[in-house]
């Protein structure tokens, strides 16, 4: 499954909250789509409602991607997904809605073989909300499918710790909580992501000989796609999966 990232000769493109850039984002409309155009792996941000619920989205307001305001977490379930979660892209997606994580669930087990890269967003929930996707994801037999990212340092080692599992974070000083030496955040993780924006060869050989993977976001057009790949990134999160892509199948 997750092996198989392993194999730097095959490109590994990401939907970045599914097909982010010509859909509503972390929307089950954008994860099919992403789907459609062959995606080996999906990206999804994880938050937890009122009722303690995990809902898949972004943003720690419901503000720029709904037509609602204020904190997910002030929300219950219901109302969060009586909340119109496509209108804001473009009139033609009103209706939809702010998935859960189990019904996000419900699609992967359609597609088993989709790797998928499940981000914890920091907030005071992150470690219960990073043990109950752990628990939901071993039963219904994707864990091996995941890698488990996090800005906050405290949920990359906890996640490492208590579950041996394979985790993504960024460099130090992208992150929260973050622990400097021999046993510290590096230690605790698989891979590493950098903004294209930050990208360079230098750092990407740096980070793979400390033993990680290194990944890149979001290569969105050929040039930056063929950028990535100069600089041996072979795993790349895509808000336009479609040049990422199209280099694979070359």
């Amino acid at each position: 499954m997750i092996e198989q990232i392993q194999d730097t000769t095959q490109i590994i493109v990401s939907g970045h909250r599914g097909y982010k850039s010509a859909y509503p984002e972390n929307t089950l409309l954008a994860f099919h789509e992403a789907l459609k155009l062959g995606c080996p792996m999906l990206e999804l941000d994880l938050r937890m409602t009122k009722d303690r619920h995990i809902v898949v989205i972004h943003d720690e307001t419901v503000d720029r991607t709904t037509n609602g305001t204020g904190e997910v977490k002030s929300y219950t379930l219901e109302q969060i997904q009586a909340l119109d979660a496509g209108g804001w892209k473009n009139p033609m997606f009103s209706g939809l809605k702010i998935p859960t994580f189990d019904q996000f669930c419900d699609l992967m087990l359609q597609h088993p073989d989709v790797l998928l890269n499940v981000e914890i967003k920091p907030s005071p929930e992150a470690i219960e909300i990073a043990d109950l996707a752990v628990a939901k994801l071993k039963q219904i037999g994707l864990y091996e499918n995941c890698v488990f990212t996090s800005f906050d340092a405290h949920v990359v080692a906890h996640l490492y710790d208590e579950y041996g599992a394979k985790t993504q974070g960024f460099k130090g000083e992208k992150m929260f909580n973050f622990v400097e030496g021999e046993q510290g955040t590096y230690s605790k993780m698989w891979a590493l992501a950098m903004d294209m924006k930050l990208l360079n060869e230098a750092d990407v050989q740096h980070y793979k000989q400390m033993g990680l993977q290194v990944w890149c976001y979001a290569p969105d057009d050929e040039e930056s796609v063929d950028y990535a790949l100069s600089c041996g990134v072979y795993v790349m999160t895509c808000n336009n999966p479609i040049p990422g892509l199209s280099r694979k199948r070359k």
